[in-house]
């Protein structure tokens, strides 16, 4: 499929402050995209809008608020005068044995992931109708096969990819387009905050090659504006994501014979497992719900 310009479309990133969503809103806006920015840290989002080439501005919002995500919708459309590209890209994660996890956390990842996108989705499509636009929704190699120790972030992005797929048979006649972007192992603050506990560190690097590496973001993000400059179906972060795709019907078995083994090697040393989001985006969430509260 060929490229379309990116020449003054106005593109929404949400959970744009930093890691994937910063670079990609610095990507998109190289390739003359307006850009509208929208995440959890004020600050953040100023500093990164500050560096982009072009036009922009920046929403403080909680994607799982529906009245916030409405008024962000209506705010950029009033900025920009339309909306072309919309990518949900606002995530939490969090690691440790299910029996262990704290429900509240666990939600929470659930909420964001699948929740949040949703709640995106809905706040944008009538403007993405209108402009026969492109939705890409960022989903995660944990879409297509699971691992232990990850239940709450598996289970959000395998949702987040089926509803995507849903979505894209329902708008498709109307001109949207609809697209799910795969990432594996990516160096950005999530994947680092995961890092911070050994034996989530050490389970990853028992995995085979090449789902073992961490990846450079540049690059991923490269394919990530290829695809949606192409409009794509399917965005690979990754080279070899698109290949797991013939094989995934087969990984929940495999998964579930070596990951007893692996559970098992790991078992004594399991006790005392940070249960909280991890990475600094995590803790902006965490910030934000406490304040919310109080």
């Amino acid at each position: 499929m060929s490229r379309g310009s990116l020449e003054g479309k106005v593109a929404v990133v949400t959970g744009a402050a930093r890691g994937v969503g910063e670079l990609l809103a610095r990507k998109l806006s190289a390739r003359g995209a307006k850009v509208a920015l929208v995440g959890l840290e004020p600050e953040a989002l100023e500093r990164v809008a500050a560096r982009l080439h072009g036009e922009s501005g920046h929403w403080h919002a909680d994607v799982t608020d529906h009245e916030a995500m409405a008024r962000v919708a209506e705010e950029v459309a009033e900025r920009f005068g339309r909306v072309d590209i919309v990518v949900a890209n606002a995530g939490v994660a969090s690691g440790g044995p299910f029996a262990d996890s704290d429900p509240g956390t666990w939600r929470r990842v659930v909420e964001v992931n699948l929740i949040g996108s949703a709640v995106t989705a809905r706040a944008f499509l009538p403007l993405l109708i209108a402009s026969r636009g492109y939705l890409l929704q960022i989903a995660s190699l944990a879409a297509i096969t699971p691992a232990p120790m990850m239940t709450a972030y598996c289970a959000s992005k395998s949702g987040v990819e089926a509803y995507a797929h849903c979505l894209r048979a329902e708008v498709g006649h109307r001109g949207v387009r609809v697209g799910v972007g795969y990432l594996s192992w990516t160096d950005t603050d999530m994947v680092r905050g995961a890092d911070q506990d050994e034996v989530m560190r050490e389970l990853r690097r028992r995995l085979p090659w090449p789902a073992n590496r961490t990846y450079p973001p540049g690059p991923a993000v490269d394919r990530i504006v290829a695809g949606i400059e192409r409009r794509s179906s399917h965005v690979y972060g990754q080279w070899w994501l698109r290949g797991m795709q013939g094989v995934r019907g087969y990984l929940p078995g495999v998964i579930g014979t070596v990951g007893q083994r692996e559970m098992r090697r790991f078992a004594d040393r399991l006790t005392g497992m940070r249960t909280g989001l991890v990475g600094a985006g995590g803790n902006a969430d965490e910030q934000h719900r406490t304040t919310v509260r109080d």
